[in-house]
């Protein structure tokens, strides 16, 4: 046997004794980074520094920034880890006018918010109160007296169901050009047309019109004006062909219609 390599335990105590310290040292700095990442994680949770900052709503024209956090339930005390996105989906998406909502965070400290809204398309009138109509058919609390709408027909006679949303169909398929040219729209029917309609334009002229085929006819008003007088006012009839009757006259004036040809 080969004396060289024989070691004796004595030498080789203190090359355990190491051993055992370095591996004793490594656990301890092991045991020191996630004693201390334990407390960075409890301090930053409850310090500011977890809590939300920024509040970032776009698409909101009906509510307010404000009142859509309140609803949210969004303050800059809400941990920014505790937030439930779908749950603030849900309660911004119970608003009538709200078509979607979308909520994001954003890490560190933002939460972003983008609301789409449904369109209004019309204004109920009603004893000189008016109510918002949506894209939906939905119709909104009264308005504000005082409060008048701008750019949007308003609808005499009309109510939630079926006629209203034949309404609003009709009124989505037209150009915002003709749809900014009426100024009211009288729901009239009669016994052969339950959704006859009278329109009172910007113009100064009338137009009797069915929703059967409203969007179709009334898509040519532009051409049809270009062949009357704008000095002679009068009422168009759209119902079956195109015909016009000024209000001092008696007869009728058969109109030749572009979409017709």
């Amino acid at each position: 046997m080969d004396k060289g390599k024989i070691v004796s335990l004595e030498d080789r105590i203190p090359k355990l004794k190491q051993q055992r310290r370095r591996k004793a040292n490594k656990r301890l700095v092991i045991l020191l980074f996630f004693f201390f990442l334990l407390m960075g994680c409890i301090i930053y949770f409850q310090s500011p520094l977890s809590h939300v900052r920024y509040i970032n709503i776009t698409g909101n024209e009906t509510y307010s920034a404000q009142y859509l956090t309140k609803l949210s339930s969004l303050s800059k005390k809400t941990n920014i880890w505790k937030i439930n996105e779908g749950s603030i989906e849900e309660k911004l998406r119970n608003l009538p006018e709200v078509k979607s909502a979308e909520v994001h965070v954003k890490l560190p400290s933002t939460v972003s918010i983008k609301i789409k809204e449904h369109k209004r398309i019309a204004y109920i009138g009603k004893d000189e109160t008016f109510s918002a109509v949506l894209e939906n058919g939905e119709i909104l609390p009264e308005m504000k007296k005082g409060t008048f709408p701008v750019q949007a027909p308003i609808l005499i006679g009309f109510k939630k169901g079926k006629v209203l949303n034949e309404m609003i169909a009709g009124l989505e398929k037209l150009p915002d050009g003709i749809v900014n040219s009426i100024s009211e729209v009288h729901y009239t029917p009669k016994e052969t047309d339950q959704y006859r309609i009278v329109l009172y334009m910007n113009d100064g002229f009338q137009v009797i019109a069915t929703l059967r085929n409203f969007d179709e006819k009334m898509v040519h008003y532009p051409s049809i004006m270009s062949q009357l007088n704008p000095d002679e006012k009068g009422i168009i009839d759209l119902e079956v062909g195109s015909y016009f009757k000024a209000f001092e006259q008696e007869g009728t004036e058969e109109i030749e219609d572009e979409g017709e040809r």
